[in-house]
């Protein structure tokens, strides 16, 4: 009875400390969010109230376009084809499949031969076959939206040249997917590739936008929609949109300078149970023996391994803002 009223007690003052770090990891990012409308460029070009209106109804056509295709795909975008693709790698569905059962059947023979029991088999198989490649494939995706946004903006701008000098815009993506390497490249050639099988541009960058579904390449396809249907010029509108892509990346890089001490600080507290929990072990192993060999040994480990999870989760949620 006391250990049920002393698990409750801590659950309710775990819960307390959560909401409170929720709240004030709201105020941060309102703050943040507030510091980007105080720097955002306002739009001072005053146009006719025709052109205003052709615009407006453009956008929102553009909006409900993008709105109809992101519900079509919805139930599509927590397939492994799509993750596949958002990863960049070039294998077909059954070969990820094959590569997933034999490092399932590899994980669970590992933790046979550290004797673990039949439960503990079953859900390690379970979790090699569809957890972990499905998560190494999110990590992989994460990896090339990083990659892809350290060159964008110079793409763009690269384009924006090509243009200015005259080359069509067919020839001015093949340049530039010629140029640069890693997933800008790819990007680009497979945009082209789509163009010459007679694929629209704002449709080759939309499907684009599906395997890379940043906000800043939503941006690109939004823009080209667009200049598709009024005939905009297309140089300034990405030459705009670069300017924006620099200012986002410079921005998060500040968020991640200003949040390191943070970062550092979640590293420190969430390895040091690890280290003196291990420290403990090696000096007298049977002090801290008990805690593996008795049921409440083992239950007090479960539970603070799982805190621990939750706090560094918490964590980490309270330094990762979004830009």
């Amino acid at each position: 009875m006391l250990y049920a009223l002393g698990f409750i007690l801590l659950f309710a003052i775990l819960c307390a400390v959560i909401i409170v770090q929720l709240k004030e990891a709201k105020k941060q990012r309102q703050r943040v969010m507030s510091l980007i409308g105080a720097e955002a460029p306002q739009d001072k070009i005053k146009k006719q109230k025709n052109a205003q209106n052709n615009i407006g109804k453009t956008l929102e056509a553009v909006a409900d376009q993008q709105k109809a295709s992101s519900k079509k795909g919805q139930k599509k975008s927590l397939t492994i084809a799509t993750l596949i693709a958002q990863a960049g790698m070039t294998i077909s569905v059954k070969t990820f499949w094959i590569r997933a059962g034999i490092f399932a059947a590899i994980f669970t023979f590992i933790l046979k031969l550290i004797g673990a029991s039949p439960f503990v088999l079953i859900m390690g198989g379970f979790i090699g076959f569809l957890g972990l490649p499905k998560l190494f494939l999110k990590i992989k995706a994460g990896k090339r939206q990083k990659k892809f946004l350290d060159d964008f903006a110079d793409a763009l701008e690269a384009i924006v040249r090509l243009l200015k000098a005259g080359m069509p815009v067919t020839e001015a993506i093949a340049m530039v997917s010629r140029e640069y390497e890693g997933p800008v490249g790819e990007e680009m050639k497979q945009v082209y590739e789509a163009q010459k099988v007679g694929m629209s541009l704002p449709e080759a960058v939309l499907q684009a936008a599906r395997r890379m579904p940043i906000p800043e390449m939503n941006m690109l396809a939004t823009g080209i929609t667009i200049q598709a249907q009024t005939g905009s010029s297309l140089s300034n509108a990405l030459m705009n949109l670069s300017g924006l892509i620099r200012a986002r990346y410079r921005l998060k890089r500040k968020v991640v300078a200003l949040s390191s001490e943070a970062t550092a600080s979640a590293s420190i507290i969430g390895a040091l149970p690890i280290l003196v929990g291990g420290a403990l072990f090696l000096i007298n192993p049977e002090y801290t023996g008990v805690l593996f060999t008795t049921p409440l040994g083992k239950m007090l480990v479960f539970g603070a391994i799982s805190w621990m999870c939750v706090g560094i989760l918490m964590m980490r949620q309270m330094i990762n803002f979004k830009v």
